[in-house]
């Protein structure tokens, strides 16, 4: 299942190692991971994962890409962006998470 998840239009995009800092407040153990085709958070013990869209190092818009049977790393995740003062968003649009 994937849950996506972005900052507010009004806001201020982020660090990267600001969302990393909130996963970790959350008890995961979250590795930021950059590659040629993009940024990714890992954690260590699960195989969900965070595709974040990244541009010098600022953020503004996540894809949780949850595993199967792992609800609690995604609950974790959501109650992370949500500290965040992110919002979720679905066919219907945006939401608070």
């Amino acid at each position: 299942m994937e849950t996506q998840v972005h900052l507010p239009a009004d806001e201020v995009p982020i660090t990267i190692r600001e969302v990393v800092t909130a996963l970790k407040k959350q008890k995961l153990d979250a590795h930021h991971y950059k590659a040629s085709w993009g940024d990714w958070i890992n954690f260590k013990e699960s195989k969900t994962v965070i595709s974040i869209e990244s541009a010098n190092g600022l953020t503004t818009r996540a894809t949780i890409e949850e595993a199967e049977g792992e609800d609690d790393v995604l609950a974790d995740c959501i109650s992370a962006f949500r500290m965040l003062g992110w919002h979720g968003e679905d066919a219907d649009g945006p939401y608070p998470l």
